[in-house]
Order: structure tokens, then C-alpha cells, then sequence
């Protein structure tokens, strides 16, 4: 089983190795990365759908801030830990400012992370396709900015996905919310 993941790895490596020294692709990634570092980019979204002024936004937004900050604590002080991952070949130079993490490779937090949130966010919203596009897009940046193999970064999707689902479930979104203008004019 190592050696499918490693071969996979190799692969998906091979193919964000064309993508890298783009100026364009290094921008998109580098800079998702970076939103992704400490969850800013979920703690802004989430923030945001909890300005928009409907109870069931606000506590959406909270949710998922809340949410995602067990998340991180659940996968960096256990997860990480528990598996000791290596981390990929470094790069010798990278072509714009990054962060090195300190913790194992597996599995990646900006795909936990940004897994959890989107399907917090999402729940309910229009956007929702929005919040997923931006999780993938932070989380195929882990291995454009080689910080992460590819196995790293599904496995932490997945888990962030049923990290989500886990926190909807123990903390729903509605709760006897009034019913609305629409919804009391059809009971009656």
C-alpha cells in the first residue's frame, strides 16, 4: 500500500512540477497558501456570512470558526503527531515569502482546515459552491508550494469534511428558528 501512495505521490508531484515557475500559478498558490496559514481565509469567510444579518448567517459564520479552530487543535496536537509523517524534498528556493511548518506531513491542516469550513459554510448559502473552490484551490497549494504530498493533502480533506459534517450534527444550524413571513403564510 506505501508504494501505490508513494507512486501516486510521484505522479501528482511530477504534474504540479509543469505548474511551478509560472508566474501565474506561483502567485494563485503562494498567496492560497499563505490565506490558508493559521486558517485567516476561513476566519474571513466565516466572519462574513456572520455580517450579513440573518440569525441562521451568524451562526453559520461562528460555527465555523469555532469549528475549525477544535479542527486545528484536533489535527495538529493529535493527528500530526500520531502519524510523524516526513514532509516532501524541500525546495532549495522558493519564488515568493512562505512560511515553514514545523509540524509532520500527514495529514495536510490547510486541507483539514479548509474541508471543515467549506462544508460548515456551505451549509445553507449560495456560496457554497464558492467555499468549496476556495478549500481546493488552499489545498492543491500545499503541493504546488511542495510543503505536502498529494496523499497528505486528500487525507486531509477527507477528514475535514467529516470533521464538518461532525460539528453540523453536534451543533445544527437550526434550532427552532421563527418560522418566516413565507413559511407562516403557508400554515395557514
Amino acid at each position: 500500500m506505501r508504494q501505490v501512495i508513494r507512486g501516486f505521490d510521484a505522479r501528482v508531484d511530477v504534474w504540479f512540477a509543469r505548474l511551478r515557475g509560472n508566474r501565474a500559478a506561483d502567485r494563485v498558490f503562494y498567496t492560497a497558501s499563505a490565506l490558508g496559514d493559521f486558517g485567516l481565509i476561513w476566519l474571513a469567510l466565516g466572519l462574513l456570512r456572520a455580517l450579513r444579518g440573518r440569525p441562521v448567517d451568524e451562526r453559520a459564520g461562528v460555527r465555523a470558526i469555532v469549528a475549525t479552530g477544535i479542527e486545528s487543535i484536533v489535527v495538529n496536537a493529535g493527528l500530526k503527531t500520531l502519524f510523524g509523517r516526513g514532509r516532501p524534498v524541500p525546495m532549495k528556493k522558493h519564488p515568493l515569502p512562505f512560511r515553514q511548518p514545523l509540524t509532520s506531513s500527514f495529514p495536510s491542516g490547510h486541507a483539514t482546515a479548509a474541508f471543515c469550513a467549506a462544508t460548515l459554510l456551505a451549509e445553507d448559502d449560495a456560496l457554497a459552491p464558492a467555499y468549496y473552490a476556495a478549500a481546493t484551490v488552499v489545498a492543491a497549494s500545499r503541493i504546488h508550494v511542495k510543503i505536502h504530498h498529494a496523499s497528505d493533502v486528500i487525507g486531509g480533506a477527507v477528514i475535514g469534511v467529516a470533521l464538518g459534517h461532525l460539528a453540523g450534527h453536534l451543533v445544527p444550524l437550526h434550532r427552532g428558528d421563527p418560522p418566516t413571513i413565507a413559511e407562516e403564510g403557508a400554515t395557514r
